[in-house]
């Protein structure tokens, strides 16, 4: 019986220091506002009765009249009215703001595109400066650019489907032939028949190599890097860009190329300097604001898929986002491998996960100090 007493105020003891370093960890987010907290807890008053989001602005309460509690009901079921101020029984700002630009996107999806800034920033409700400002920090580009990308979107699936290229630009949106010409090597790489057909009469260039993570294959269109894999086995590379480019001409490389190869593999083996190499980056709207969001992670740094999520205005979208990253052709240029789950723990990744693990490393030793 003794012994059992004490094992339960052994246990009661480990209960309260738990309980008391969690509470410590909650008041510190609060006394630092910090807004990453927000809805994962809300904290009570005693002596105003009003209980808040972490990131209330209201003046800072004494620790010992502060309560926390999981949920905003149980907040409100043990007496408490919600605070003016940071409306904790409501969507946070973030929450709000992502939800007005996601159904902005829906609404250049639907009207392909054709609505003018002033429109698009009236149905959200805001003027048009403040919606341009929020729609890229949220999504990553500008409603002229997610437009444009959607529309490119639209002309890739026609031009499989449609009987002419002319229809497909028509059916994607475009409202003449010449303006899509005009940025036809932008949307597609390729002009639109090559497209049409695979990558047919559309010249890539590519070489095998080493680095310093094993095998690696550039390949490069007209108009930059088209793709960068690695891997262990270089026949099962080559087949990769075949599988990606199935019609296409591939040469292989002469003395220029192999100085562009060589910055690569220089790039590869040093992931955290600048990338100054033209790419040509081929993917649908959505994966371009994915691979952006990724490209905006500092070297050594990491960010979670629902990190990214929330970036480009879609936090429901975690499995597409992870989706896209697998879908990255350009290994460590478009950097997929600083994304990681959310507890931090590494995840797939498309050239293994040990080659995920040696790029962060190198990274943050070239980041120290």
């Amino acid at each position: 019986r003794i012994d059992e007493a004490r094992r339960e105020m052994a246990e009661a003891k480990t209960e309260r220091r738990t309980r008391r370093n969690s509470d410590d960890a909650k008041w510190a987010a609060v006394a630092k506002r910090d807004a990453a907290f927000d809805g994962a807890f809300y904290y009570s008053v005693n002596t105003t009765g009003v209980y808040c989001r972490p990131s209330c602005a209201s003046r800072l309460a004494n620790r010992e009249n502060v309560r926390f509690h999981k949920t905003s009901a149980e907040a409100e079921a043990a007496g408490f009215r919600a605070c003016k101020r940071c409306a904790p029984n409501q969507p946070s700002s973030q929450t709000q703001r992502a939800d007005k630009i996601a159904e902005s996107c829906r609404l250049i999806e639907a009207t392909d595109g054709n609505l003018r800034l002033s429109q698009l920033a009236h149905a959200a409700g805001l003027s048009p400066y403040h919606f341009h400002r929020v729609f890229k920090s949220m999504a990553g580009v500008t409603p002229k650019a997610y437009a444009t990308a959607h529309r490119h979107k639209r002309v890739r699936a026609h031009l499989a489907a449609s009987a002419t290229v002319t229809n497909a630009i028509y059916d994607a949106g475009f409202n003449s032939n010449g303006r899509f010409y005009a940025a036809s090597n932008q949307v597609l790489g390729m002009s639109p028949s090559a497209f049409r057909s695979g990558g047919k009469d559309t010249e890539l260039q590519f070489a095998i190599g080493d680095c310093a993570l094993g095998a690696i294959l550039v390949a490069a269109s007209t108009k930059g890097v088209a793709a960068i894999f690695l891997g262990d086995d270089p026949e099962i590379l080559l087949c990769d860009l075949q599988d990606q480019f199935p019609h296409a001409q591939l040469t292989g490389s002469d003395k220029q190329f192999d100085t562009l190869v060589a910055h690569v593999i220089a790039c590869v083996d040093q992931p955290g300097k600048r990338w100054d190499l033209p790419l040509d980056i081929r993917g649908t709207a959505f994966q371009h604001q994915v691979w952006q969001a990724l490209r905006d992670i500092p070297p050594g740094q990491t960010a979670s898929y629902a990190d990214i999520a929330k970036k480009i205005g879609r936090p429901a979208a975690v499995r597409a986002v992870a989706s896209a990253c697998g879908g990255n052709a350009h290994a460590v240029a478009i950097p997929c491998h600083r994304v990681v789950r959310s507890d931090g723990a590494l995840s797939g990744y498309r050239w293994g996960i040990e080659r995920k693990r040696a790029l962060l490393q190198k990274e943050r030793k070239l980041r120290a100090p």
